[in-house]
Parts: structure tokens; C-alpha cells; sequence
């Protein structure tokens, strides 16, 4: 005779003390539960209404210079200091968490341009040369203006300078993982790599219009992203730049600076059209942009340390503290806050493409002249999509061939 027996522990089920919470037994079999999917999807709905109602990424106004915001430096081994310059060549040390100056200078007479500390923490550097960087492990630091100078720190002259037929630089980068190599940008509409154990310049590449300023990737090495005067911004591979490996397109107006995010999953560009964008770096569009009432053309951008905040230095003399993630919760989190931010943040990636959520996500009110200027240059371009199919109809087959976006802004590669 067969018998069945029903066989519990008691550990499963009895609590140790009753001020413990009751263990309830359960049965995760799909069948059971035929409506699971429809609860996730509300669950995920209200989770992302909820973000965006959270989502006030502005925290603190830095005010203090008396003009223009020009450049920014973070400090390489603390993360609550944060350097400053002006266009009236003051210099000015801010203490982040307490939100205050702890020093000013004056370091110049006229635009602080460039601005960098030191590898070791112990020293800052600045210029008023078109573009300054440090080198990430030795002595050595780099200036552009006529032309790409490396520089030692214990020596009056140049060590090694650059030329490639052009009249001035406005940007110079090392790259923080390969630190023997560094770009710049040039006035003559190109990107020009260098080497500095070469004695000649790599390689350069020329666009349709000029680029401001360009940021390496700090987790992969051959990967650099510029910001450039036609509103985009272009992620290149440097060992094949006949071609970006990403369009980033959602400016209105000339892109001035960016800065990755020290993970290199996501940059944030600044821009003359008076807002903030973050970009993942893989992806042709914003996933969030900043605006305020109050703040102008937006000059320098930098990305803190932790990955927490942004900072924007703007001309109209204020720094501004951002979130990098808009909605986060700031503040110590209990365990259950901690794991309910994490149920919902995986609901939402779940159900990312439903339309609905989707909509609702992807919605961002914009000042009502960046909204009518965006919806304008998208007027723009699909005429001209238009009227290059129309060409293409009533010629000769393959006389007018197709390009693609990445290839219409890369002139020519030069070695």
C-alpha cells in the first residue's frame, strides 16, 4: 500500500521571535499565477510615471565669479574639490559639499582658457593658450594655440612641438588609458592624433565643419568623442576614422564641450543653445537634457569623479550642480528603499519598449525655442532627404549614389 506524507519543517514557516515577519510559503509555478505579467506591467507603468515626477536633477547654484564661466577642472584625488575659471583670469577652489569658495586667485589678466591638476592632487596648472592637459603618470603637460607644444614641468621651453599646416588649435586631450597618446582639434575643420614618443603627428581627420573640443573614452582606449559646430557630436574608433562610429544628434545650436562619465558608458555635452544633454555612448540620441530659466550658452561641462554629478559652467557666472541620474534618490537608502529602487529599475527595463512606457519615458518639456528650432531642422532635413531622392529618381542608376549620415560628415583622412 502506498502512502503519502506530508513532511514541513517547522523552520520554514514558524518565526524565531514574533517580532519577526510572518514566513508565507510560495508557489512561483506560472500556472498559478495567470495575471503576473499584467501586475509587472502596471507596476512598471507606475514606476516610471513615479521617475518622472522625481526627476529634479538641478541641485546647487555656485555663484561667486564676475564673469563669464570659462573653464572647469576636477581634482584628481578629491572628490568634493573642483577648480574654476573665468574670462576676467580669476581663478576660484570650491569646496562641493559644503557648496562654498574655499579660495580665489588671479592667475591672469585676461580668459583663463585651459585649466588641469596635477596627477598626484598636489598642483594645478593654468594657461591662456587654447587648450591645456596633464599627463595621467609623469611630469609632462600639453598646450595647443599656433601649434601642439608637450611641455616638462622643470623646463622654460617646449620638449617636443607639433605642426601639421595648420594656424591654431582650440583643444588638446592625453588619453587617459594609452597615456602616450593625445589628440587635438584644429581650426582647419580637423581631428590631428598624436604620438609623443613620434616626432611627427599620425593621423588627422577632416570634417565638413570645425570641431570644438574632443573627450577619450576612459575605458576604451582607441575610442574619442568630439563635440563639433554643426550640432552633433561624433564618437570615432581611432584606428578607422574614415567614418564616425556614432552620429550623437539633438543640439540645436554649436556643441562647446563634453565630458565622459568615468564608467564610459555615457558622456554629457554642453551646448550654445543653453542646455545640457547625456548621451549613452552608443547611442545616436539624448537620454536626458538639462535647462534652466537662468542659464545661457553653457561653456564647459564636466563629469564628477563618482559618476554621481555633472557640472556646467555657464557665461552668464554661475556653476551649476546636476544628477547624473535625474530621479536617484540622494542620501543613505535603507535595504527595502534599496530594493524596491532595484524591482522597479528592472520592471522598467522589462517593459522599456511597450509604447506607452516608452512614451511616457522618452517625454521631456523643452523651452519653447529649442522645441520649435528642433522641430525646424528636422523640417530641414527631411526636405533635403527629399529632394536627394528625387535627384537620385531622374538620374542615370548609380550616378547619384547613396551616403550614409556617418559618411556625409568626414572629408578626407590624412596620414
Amino acid at each position: 500500500m502506498k502512502v503519502k506524507v506530508l513532511s514541513r519543517n517547522p523552520d520554514d514557516y514558524i518565526r524565531e521571535t514574533k517580532l519577526d515577519i510572518q514566513r508565507v510559503p510560495r508557489n512561483y509555478d506560472p500556472t498559478l499565477h495567470p495575471f503576473e505579467v499584467a501586475r509587472e506591467y502596471t507596476r512598471a507603468l507606475n514606476a516610471t510615471k513615479l521617475e518622472r515626477v522625481f526627476a529634479k536633477p538641478f541641485l546647487a547654484s555656485l555663484d561667486g565669479h564676475r564673469d563669464g564661466v570659462n573653464c572647469l577642472a576636477k581634482h584628481t584625488t578629491s572628490l568634493s574639490t573642483l577648480l574654476s575659471g573665468s574670462c576676467d583670469g580669476e581663478v576660484k577652489v570650491w569646496n562641493l559639499s559644503k557648496r562654498e569658495c574655499v579660495r580665489t586667485l588671479q592667475a591672469h589678466e585676461g580668459f583663463v582658457r585651459g585649466m588641469v591638476v596635477r596627477f598626484c592632487g598636489t598642483s594645478f596648472f593654468t594657461t591662456v593658450f587654447t587648450g591645456l592637459d596633464h599627463h595621467q603618470k609623469e611630469g609632462v603637460f600639453a598646450t595647443c594655440g599656433q601649434q601642439v607644444d608637450i611641455w616638462d614641468e622643470q623646463r622654460s621651453s617646449p620638449i617636443r612641438s607639433f605642426t601639421w599646416g595648420v594656424d591654431s588649435f582650440s583643444s588638446v586631450s592625453f588619453n587617459p588609458v594609452e597615456t602616450e597618446l593625445l589628440g587635438s582639434c584644429a581650426s582647419d575643420r580637423s581631428i590631428v592624433l598624436y604620438d609623443m614618443r613620434e616626432s611627427a603627428p599620425l593621423k588627422k581627420v577632416i570634417m565638413t565643419m570645425r570641431s570644438n573640443t574632443l573627450c577619450w573614452n576612459p575605458m576604451e582606449a582607441y575610442y574619442f568623442t568630439c563635440a563639433n559646430e554643426d550640432y552633433n557630436l561624433y564618437t570615432y574608433d581611432m584606428r578607422y576614422l574614415e567614418k564616425p562610429l556614432v552620429v550623437h544628434m539633438d543640439h540645436v545650436s554649436a556643441v562647446l564641450d563634453v565630458d565622459y562619465s568615468p564608467t564610459g558608458q555615457e558622456f554629457v555635452s554642453a551646448s550654445f543653445d543653453k542646455t545640457i544633454r547625456i548621451f549613452p555612448k552608443d547611442a545616436g540620441h539624448s537620454r536626458e537634457v538639462y535647462h534652466t530659466k537662468r542659464m545661457q550658452h553653457v561653456i564647459c561641462i564636466k563629469w564628477s569623479a563618482d559618476s554621481k554629478y555633472i557640472l556646467s559652467g555657464s557665461d552668464e557666472m554661475n556653476i551649476r550642480l546636476w544628477k547624473a541620474n535625474a530621479a536617484e534618490k540622494l542620501g543613505v537608502l535603507a535595504p527595502r528603499e534599496r530594493e524596491a529602487a532595484n524591482y522597479s529599475q528592472k520592471l522598467k527595463e522589462k517593459f522599456q519598449n511597450h509604447p506607452q512606457i516608452r512614451r511616457i519615458a522618452r517625454h521631456r518639456h523643452l523651452p519653447k525655442s529649442i522645441y520649435h528650432q528642433t522641430k525646424e531642422l528636422r523640417v530641414m532635413k527631411d526636405a533635403r532627404r527629399r529632394k536627394e531622392m528625387n535627384v537620385r529618381k531622374h538620374s542615370k542608376p548609380g550616378a547619384v549614389p547613396v551616403v550614409s549620415e556617418k559618411e556625409k560628415h568626414v572629408v578626407t583622412v590624412v596620414k
